[in-house]
């Protein structure tokens, strides 16, 4: 991606005030603030316009996932984890499955697997594209919002033409998949995913290309990658740090292995490089669904399932590359037809507790582009 021009790195210099304090003062950033994805609220101690300390105060949206899902049979809880990552419903539910299957031994139909990367990509970039968008309007930037929701609502509309939901599909079944696409899918989804890739220059001009943008997230919120990796980091946000931790490459899951794509990886993991990042991966899940599209093989959209789901005694962790980073479920399973115990490993809420680290020592306007940066959903969070 280049180097990036000496004078437009901003590092912050804590010792630039040449020694001389001010009274600390609190700020309250939230529990409902512009600046925040959600009911987030962020304790802020100041020192005229630096960032002395900043603490995350999460819990505000807690909706008790784990607990619930107790009630409710294998089929039933796809609709709950769907909720959890608002913007990301399809990559919610599929590592639900996935552990559901590898139990039982359960054998997913080709057909059924192809479609759940379609759909699982078209998610992504869905959920990309919100981020992109509200990204710049958070800086001031009006325009990029309306030119990420266009390109949006003809992928959206693809989603919904095979689920019939916007956001919470509770699509995706132990052994495929609720339903078969229906007539016109593929053409709609090849004609989404070719619009975004040409109009993502335009994206590249409106924000990276232009100099307030790079003011503002240069060397802005850097993270270092040691501390990224210590507080499991993981998504677009540990990519921009340099390191290529994706589950779909290093530890491939449906039929991932049989399609070519790249790991966009960042340089320096400031603001600048986290949003770089973000709209290359678009390209990426792009490449994934034409490829897919091109070889989606015939047969059925879901294999031979039980009536009944009874889950034999024994534990197993699933993960997978949720567009925020990884998602993981820890099911255990005591011989019934509902979990257990259900432990969610949400990328969210393992990326914001860097963000005390990544505040301190910045200026006060420099808040709202590392929050905004740092691509989180405070239901993903609080669960």
């Amino acid at each position: 991606m280049g180097t990036v021009p000496e004078d437009l790195t901003r590092v912050p210099d804590l010792s630039s005030t040449g020694g001389l304090h001010t009274e600390e003062m609190v700020l309250n950033v939230g529990p409902q603030h512009p600046a925040t994805h959600g009911v987030l609220r962020v304790l802020v101690s100041v020192d005229g316009e630096r960032i002395v300390r900043a603490e995350p105060v999460i819990g505000y949206m807690h909706r008790g996932h784990e607990k619930l899902v107790e009630q409710r049979d294998f089929r039933q809880i796809t609709n709950l984890l769907s909720r959890m990552d608002w913007l990301s419903g399809i990559n919610n539910e599929i590592p639900a499955s996935l552990a559901v299957e590898r139990m039982l031994e359960l054998e997913v139909p080709r057909r059924a697997q192809y479609l759940r990367v379609i759909l699982a990509e078209l998610n992504r970039i869905t959920n990309h594209l919100m981020f992109t968008g509200s990204f710049g309007l958070e800086l001031g930037a009006t325009t990029p919002v309306m030119y990420a929701f266009r390109e949006r609502e003809l992928i959206q509309e693809a989603l919904e033409l095979v689920t019939g939901g916007r956001m919470h599909f509770g699509f995706i079944r132990p052994g495929g998949l609720k339903e078969d696409v229906p007539r016109g899918f593929v053409e709609l989804a090849r004609r989404g995913v070719r619009q975004l890739v040409a109009k993502i220059p335009d994206y590249e001009n409106l924000l990276m290309g232009n100099e307030i943008f790079k003011q503002r997230t240069v060397g802005v919120g850097r993270l270092d990658p040691a501390l990224a990796l210590d507080h499991g980091v993981s998504g677009p946000i540990l990519r921009a740090c340099g390191i290529p931790y994706d589950i779909r490459k290093v530890d491939p899951y449906l039929v991932y292995d049989e399609f070519e794509f790249d790991t966009p990886l960042g340089a320096q993991g400031d603001s600048f490089d986290r949003f770089w990042v973000l709209v290359q991966e678009m390209k990426e899940s792009a490449r994934i669904v034409e490829q897919a599209l091109d070889g989606l093989p015939e047969g059925s959209h879901i294999g031979a399932v039980p009536k009944r789901l009874t889950l034999p005694k024994g534990q197993i962790y699933c993960h997978a590359e949720n567009p925020l980073g990884e998602l993981g479920y820890y099911l255990v399973s005591d011989g019934g037809n509902k979990p257990y115990r259900l432990k969610i490993r949400t990328p969210s809420f393992s990326n914001i507790s860097v963000a005390a680290h990544m505040l301190r020592g910045a200026f006060v306007p420099d808040m709202i582009a590392i929050l905004g940066s740092m691509f989180f959903v405070v239901g993903d969070i609080d669960r």
